[in-house]
């Protein structure tokens, strides 16, 4: 099992920046996928950026702009969102796969225009 804490979330202008973290309950080199997805209203739950095996994955609509990144020593996956739009608001939740799928609470972003 895998417990998954996300935060860092907030209401941040259009141009600017965030970063999420997800702490997760177990090492992460165990954990065969790990990343965030994100969800919008009205909306179905999206691929953001992810750590799947040895590659790393982005949305075309966040490519340039968003870094995931990792830190082993704390099982924390990172997401660093630069240069942010109104169209990334959304709740972002933190997913992985270790024998089942995982989803974290979720933390809203909002980015006003």
């Amino acid at each position: 099992q895998v417990q998954l804490v996300e935060s860092g979330g907030g209401l941040v202008q259009a141009g600017g920046s965030l970063r999420l973290s997800c702490a997760a309950s177990r090492s992460i080199f165990s954990i065969s996928a790990m990343g965030w997805y994100r969800q919008a209203p009205g909306k179905e739950r999206e691929l953001v950026a992810t750590f799947t095996g040895g590659n790393t994955n982005y949305a075309d609509s966040v490519k340039g702009r968003f870094t995931i990144s990792r830190a082993n020593a704390k099982n924390t996956v990172d997401l660093q969102m630069n240069r942010l739009k109104p169209d990334d608001t959304a709740v972002y939740y933190c997913h992985a796969y270790y024998k089942g799928t995982y989803w974290g609470q979720g933390t809203q972003v909002t980015v006003s225009s």
